[in-house]
Formats: structure tokens, sequence, C-alpha cells
């Protein structure tokens, strides 16, 4: 039978006289959702009967799904119950006279998982755990811990941990947190796509030293790795009738911060805890930029300010920052709402008197180590307080130092307003852990992101708008997808970035995915469902917590549970309640809460906004049609340019060299300018030049959008931000808008009145001759200045000279007839015959019939081909 014991050890396997002969731990991850089974073989070796104990730590933010325990061939299975249910089947078995162990513990960023079992000598007991979790993306990677503590040596010691990502995998690393003897037994084979990383210590490897009876793992075993990322729209995946979509955009200019640091110093950080936060302060405000305003606030019964107003982050500053808080003594009590009051009233003067730019981020970030002893100390009253007073675009961070600390309400505070909140333990590297918080949070590229998905395409979405995305991390909506005539869902993002609106598109097909993980021999197949679910769950305790009537707190209780128990999840609304087959022996483990904590503890992350689904405007976004007449430049440089005045087409090749920057339109009166650099084909013999970069320069506003074959790059001479080929997208700054239809186009819009077309060419990429390349279609009805000029630019004033074509007779190829054409009071010999236009179709082309002339041009256009060459790509010409 089972006796009811907790005993706090570390140790996974407990016992005296006993062989544990397998330990064994294995991981699936799919799409960044991991599926971890730990089993143990155990014996009672000894000649009596006695308790056996098995023990796991499992990450926090993990649920655990099932435990099974075979006890001399008797199995015993769990299921997940409310925990009202649980608690009466279990008390009946009890009341049976059988006894029950209920499991449940805490520390740290872990839970353990305890159970016991009273055995006669000769027992086989058999035991498996299996938790989930979401790997969440922090500075750049996903970080998978294991925490292998088997007590003891063991014969068959194994870890594996399964990595599979559609998208492929960028990078996978396994720092050495076991100890440097094990750094050559952890094995990685990776592919494209699939990761495998084995830790398999032999007897004699896990001892502590060649004689010790004791073994050397005890820690944690991490592996960290981060995914593919083909365009800024982020990556959308559809499996099992539920979706996910990942959203982690790079190469974005940060946009500008304004923070307000409030830093606890009453008596009980005496010591280590300001020591260590004045370390860690030093490291953060030398992080500041010249164009973030800060500001540090200091509070104990009192309330003092290092400046009273936002002051600009420029070496002057910090340095006297950086003094004020080294001399800071701390003493007295705790006034939190005094000290939280004045934060937001200096963001909120600053903001009114213009001096915070609309697109920059306000924080507070708040470092506290107990609870409020002076001025207001109901915790529920500085909630509504500082609800009250916060502003829609002011975020509040707050770090807890230490366990003194109520953590639950400096979580709920920011959650409430859009931050998040982290735990600090106070020991040696607390100075480390302030710093890394920081640095999730120091580089916020985009704000007010929506992910938004047409009408009748899905349900039950969780959170889908988000304040802030921060540089190094993800944001992750879910849903399921509903019933639909096509294999498409598609996923459009509006954000804004500094100085710049986005709209960006993706889509994926519904079926491919589940064909593919089929395949895959240790994937986790129900990865989407599970997700899904699993950030429901953590959304919904986050509102939970922050419920304002016990009505709503019920419903949501209730929508919790039911799907707590669909989806098999320990939260801390239910319990695992774990029976024999004959239903007579029960155990029950329970979520355990944190201490010094009401009942559950929200996640991090916000409080979800549900989104009623219209499609926005631009949901029917495709790129505007180019108008028929245009003039353009495809293929080998083959200029097509159309006359208006005599309607005849007319086109010439430029025969210059790869590397050379050839002006297209110069507009020194509009400040607009357009060029092109050349690439050459692989060919030997022959040079074949082609447009490789093409750069559009909008003086007045100093915006430069430069398209090459990889991607497409806007900068403004502070901020730059880079985008691929591989998202349809929306992009528009100070009057220039970009807009891309994926891996084919992008059309550039000035001040609504002038457009450049770029089509992009790729080839295969191992061809032997030919190379990726751009070809440009400027329409003829683009509004210039009659200051306009350059290869393309002068067939725009008005009037053009006029064109005649005569003595039209056959040529040496009958196909291509010749001519004499009149222009400009030259005479020359032109030659009848077909170009492309790609613009409706990007493989073959539709064709167009026009006169050619030869010699680059010479008699047509003005001057001679080479001073259309330009130093750089944002040059205006400089005609002779």
């Amino acid at each position: 039978s089972f006796r009811n014991v907790l005993i706090f050890e570390r140790k996974a396997i407990r016992g005296d006289d006993i062989t544990v002969k397998s330990y064994k731990v294995e991981s699936r991850i799919t799409s960044r959702f991991a599926h971890t089974t730990v089993r143990s073989s155990v014996v009672n070796s000894g000649s009596k009967a006695q308790s056996i104990g098995f023990n796991v730590q499992i990450p926090k933010r993990a649920f655990i799904t099932n435990f099974t325990m075979n006890v001399n061939g008797i199995t015993f299975v769990g299921s997940v119950k409310e925990k009202t249910v649980a608690r009466n089947l279990y008390a009946q078995a009890r009341a049976r006279g059988k006894a029950a162990g209920i499991i449940r513990a805490n520390s740290q960023d872990m839970e353990t998982f305890k159970t016991e079992v009273h055995v006669p000598p000769g027992s086989n007991i058999e035991f498996e755990l299996h938790y989930q979790e979401m790997m969440h993306r922090k500075l750049g990677f996903y970080e998978h811990s294991l925490y292998l503590q088997p007590g003891r040596l063991v014969p068959q010691f194994q870890v594996d941990v399964y990595i599979y990502e559609p998208k492929g995998i960028s990078s996978v690393q396994t720092p050495n947190t076991l100890g440097v003897q094990f750094s050559d037994l952890i094995k990685v084979t990776s592919t494209k796509d699939k990761a495998h990383v084995v830790f398999k210590p032999n007897l004699q490897q896990q001892r502590k030293c060649d004689n010790c009876t004791g073994s050397a793992i005890d820690g944690v075993f991490t592996v960290k790795y981060d995914v593919n990322r083909d365009s800024n729209a982020g990556e959308l995946q559809v499996s099992d009738g539920h979706f996910v979509h990942f959203f982690a955009p790079s190469n974005l200019s940060p946009l500008p911060k304004n923070i307000v640091f409030v830093i606890d110093v009453s008596g009980s950080m005496w010591g280590v805890k300001m020591k260590q936060t004045v370390e860690a302060m030093q490291a953060i405000l030398d992080d500041l930029t010249i164009d973030d305003n800060f500001s540090v606030i200091d509070f104990n019964h009192n309330v003092r300010c290092w400046s009273e107003e936002l002051v600009p982050g420029s070496s002057i500053q910090v340095a006297d920052a950086k003094k004020y808080i080294q001399n800071i003594k701390p003493n007295g009590g705790t006034n939190i709402n005094e000290a939280l009051m004045r934060a937001v009233q200096m963001l909120v003067k600053a903001s009114n008197q213009g001096l915070i730019d609309s697109r920059s981020v306000s924080m507070i970030i708040l470092v506290s180590d107990g609870d409020p002893t002076v001025g207001e100390i109901k915790l529920s009253t500085i909630q509504k307080n500082v609800k009250r007073v916060m502003r829609e675009e002011f975020s509040l961070f707050s770090l807890g130092i230490g366990f003194d600390v109520d953590y639950d309400f400096l979580e709920r505070i920011a959650n409430e307003n859009r931050g998040m909140a982290q735990r600090i333990y106070a020991n040696h590297d607390a100075a480390e852990q302030l710093r890394t918080f920081y640095s999730q949070v120091s580089s916020p590229l985009l704000r007010r992101i929506t992910i938004q998905f047409p009408e009748d395409s899905v349900s039950e979405v969780t959170q889908n708008r988000f304040d802030k995305y921060f540089s190094g991390s993800e944001l992750v909506v879910a849903g399921r997808v509903l019933p639909s005539d096509t294999n498409t869902l598609t996923s459009i993002t509006t954000a804004a970035a500094a100085r710049l609106d986005l709209t960006l598109e993706t889509d994926a097909d519904t079926t491919e995915l589940d064909m593919e993980l089929a395949k895959q021999q240790h994937s986790f197949t129900g990865f989407a469902r599970q997700m899904w679910a699993y950030l429901t769950i953590k959304q919904l305790i986050s509102e939970r917590s922050l419920a304002p009537t016990a009505v709503k707190k019920r419903k949501i209780t209730q929508r919790i549970m039911a799907l707590a128990v669909e989806h098999q999840f320990v939260t801390p609304l239910t319990a695992l309640l774990v029976e024999s087959e004959d239903a007579k022996e029960r155990l029950l483990a329970d979520s355990p809460k944190d201490p010094k904590q009401g009942c559950c503890s929200a996640s991090s992350g916000l409080a979800p906004v549900r989104v009623v689904y219209q499609p926005p405007p631009w949901v029917q976004m495709t790129t505007p049609a180019p108008p028929s007449q245009a003039n353009k430049v495809d293929n080998d440089p083959h200029f097509i340019v159309h006359l208006p005045g005599s309607d005849t087409d007319v086109c010439f090749n430029i025969d210059s060299k790869p590397g050379h920057i050839l002006n297209l339109v110069s507009d020194s009166g509009a400040g607009v300018v357009v060029n092109g650099q050349l690439i050459r084909s692989k060919h030997k013999n022959k040079i074949n030049t082609y447009f490789g970069t093409i750069s559009i320069y909008y003086q007045p506003e100093g915006v430069s959008v430069t398209v090459s074959t990889d991607s497409i790059d806007m900068s403004d001479g502070r901020n730059n931000h880079s985008f691929t080929w591989g998202a349809t997208a929306d992009i528009s700054q100070d009057g220039v808008r970009i807009s891309t239809v994926r891996n084919s186009q992008v059309t550039i819009t000035i001040n609504n009145n002038i457009q450049v077309m770029v089509l992009l060419h790729r080839v295969w990429k191992k061809h032997p001759v030919n190379v990726d390349f751009l070809g440009v279609y400027i329409p003829n009805n683009n509004q210039y200045s009659p200051l306009v000029h350059g290869l393309i630019g002068q067939f725009s004033r008005e009037p053009f000279p006029e064109v005649s074509v005569y003595d039209i007779h056959e040529g040496p190829d009958p196909l291509k007839k010749e001519a004499t054409m009149e222009v400009k009071g030259n005479k020359l010999l032109v030659t009848r015959g077909w170009q492309k236009d790609y613009r409706s179709d990007t493989r073959r082309g539709s064709s167009v019939y026009c006169w050619f002339i030869h010699n680059s041009g010479k008699g047509l256009i003005d001057g001679h081909y080479t001073d259309y060459i330009v130093p750089d790509l944002n040059s205006f010409l400089q005609m002779p």
C-alpha cells in the first residue's frame, strides 16, 4: 500500500537497498513544442519491505500530462481530472483503508514531481512521467533544459533530445552545464530540419571519481537552438486542424526608449541584493544611447529622484546616474505606491511636453524585494492606482528579488500594464539575471502588432494583439482552422517600426505539414493541438488572476478545467489521479502553488485581447497592376521605351561593364533618383550584363530603397530595415511605399505619383551560366518635374522630339526588317525585332514589337551612354 510521505530531497530515486536498472529521458521537440518522458526502472534489492521514491524536477512553465507506474506487473495509470473530482475519488480510496500519496513541492524555476511506493523485497517498479511545454525564444535562442539527478550510478543511463523544425534548424548548441567531465560525451547529429542530441555515459563515466560510488550527474542538461527564417512575415504552420503562427522578425532598427528605473532601497535590500543591483545597473545604463531618455527613482519610505525629468542617455548623464546609484545606502520601509505614481507622472509630463517621440517605447522597470510597508499598503489598491494613471503607450516591468516578495502581485501589475515580471534569485549571479532580463527588453523593434486572418478561416484564436516585439524573442498565435474549400491559410500581420508602418502577409498549405510529420520517426505529431491548448490555458490563467468579478472568474475557471481535462494537462485547477487497474489504490498529484501567493501564478505575457475578425481594408492587398505603357529594362539590359508622341516603341542595349552603376531616372526637381548596378552572367567567354541591384532614392526625406536579388532594404540615414523576398508585404514611411509580392515583384511608390516596379528573375541555384537578376518597369504616366533626365527619364520630358521611320526593307535576317529612323536630326539604321515584357508572365514573358537602335542607343539618347554612369547608388545625374 502507499504511504503519504513528502521528503524534500533532490535525488530522483530514493531508498536504501535498491538497484536502479535504468534511467532514461527522451524529449521530442516539434515546432518549438516539447514532449518529455522520464522513465526509470528500479528493484528493491533489500531483505525487507521499504518505501521507494521517484522525484523529477520539471520546468515551472511545463504541464505534467501523464504518470504511470508498474509495480510487480500491476499497472497504475494516470488521468487528469478536475481537482474536486480527483480529490473525492482519492478520499474514497482512503476511506476504504487504502493509503495514498500526495505529490507536491516547489523550488525556484522548477517544480518537483514526487511519488513514493512501499513495496516488498524483490519488487520491480517502473516509473514513467510525461510533461509538455512550449519553448520560449529569448535572446535569439530556444533553450530546452532537463534536470538530471539520478542520485546514484545507473547501468543504463540515456538522454535523447529529438528536434524537428519544418523550416530548418539554423544552429544547435549544447552548453557545458553538467560539468567538464561530460563535455565530450554529448553527441549532436543534425540535418537541415532535424537534430538529435544524445548523452549516454557508462557507469565508469558517471562516477564522481575513479573509485567513487556517487554519481557526478547532478544538474541541468541544456540544448539551445534556433530556426531558419526566410522572411519577416513569420512562419505559419497548420497541423491536426490547428494553426500556429510564429513571428520573429529581425533586420529592423530598434525603436528609441524612455525608461524610468524604480529601485527599492529599503533596509531589506542591504548587502548582496543592493550590491548586485548596483552592479547590474552599471551595465544596463551603459547600454543606453543618445536617442534614449531615462531617469532613476529610488524609494524606501520616501521617494527620491536622481533627475526630476527624463534626460537623454548621453555619456555624461549616464556617468552621473551610475555615481548616484553607487552611493545609495539602503534603509527604512517600502513605499511602492508612491514610487510608481512618481514614475508614471514623469513619463506623462515628458509626453505632454512633446519630449517623447511618438514612435518610441516608454517603460518603467521596477526592482523590489518586498511588500509595501509605508503609504498605501493594500496590494489591490496599488494595482488599481497604477492601472488608473498608466497610459496605453506605457509599460511596466517588475523584477522581484528573493523570496520575501509577493511575486504574484508584481506579476499582476506587470501583466495588467503591458509588461512582464521576473523573479530574480538573490545570489551571486543576481546581477547577471538582472542584466539578462534587461537585454530581453532593451531592443524593442516593433509596436502595436496585430496578427489577423481572413474572416471564417479560423476560430478560438489565442492573443493576437501585442503591444511590443523585442529583438531576439518571438510572438506566437495559435487557433483552430475552420473547414474551407482551399488548402491555404493566410495570415496578415500589421505593425509599426521606427518611422515605418508595415503589413506582412504569409500563407501555409493546410495539408503539407501533416504528411511531412507522418514520415518523421521522432516528431511529436500532436504539437499544434497541444500548443494551442497550452497557450490558451496559460492566457486564461493570466486572465483569471485579473478577473474583476467572481462570476467572470468562475466562467474562466470552468473553461480552464474543461480544456485541461480534454488535453490532459495538470494545471493549478486540475489534478492527476493515478490508480491501479482495479481502482483500489490511488495517488493524487496536484499542481503546486508558489510560496507567498494567492491561488495561481499568472503566466508571463499580457492578458489577451480578443479581436473581432473583420478583414482590414488591405486584406485584398495586391500590388497595383502596372499600367500597360511603361518604359522597361529587363534581361541583358534591354531598354524598351515607349514614345507617346509618335506611339512608337524603341529599344536599345547598353554595353556597359559589370559593377557600373547606370542612372535610369534623375529628377532633381522632385528629388527622386533611380539607379541600377550591373552584374555579369557566369558565361566564360561572353559577357552578358544584368541589373543585380536597383536603388530608388527620395532626397527630401533622405529615404533610400535598395532592391537586390537577395533583399529589399530601406534606410533613412538613421534606421536601416531589411526585408527578404519571402513575404508579401506593404511598408510605408515618409511618403515612400514599398509593396512586395512574394518572390516575384516589388513596387516602390513615391508621394503617390512616381512609381517604379522591380521584377525578380530567379534561376536554379547551380545554373552553369545564368544568375538571378532584376527587371525594372517605370510607368509613362509618372509625374516628374521638368528637370527629369536619365536613360529612361529623358523620354518623359515634354515634348519629346518627333520620330519618323521610313524606307522599311528586308534585312540580312528575313525575320527582322530594317529601316531608317530620324530623331534629333540624326538618321539611324534600325532593326525591327521582338523584346520581352515579363510583368504578366515572369517565366516566359509577353513579346513587344520595337525598333532596335544599335551602338548603345547612340543618336537616340542625349550624349554618350558613359555619361550615365554614376559613382554610387544614390547619385543624381550630372550631364555634361
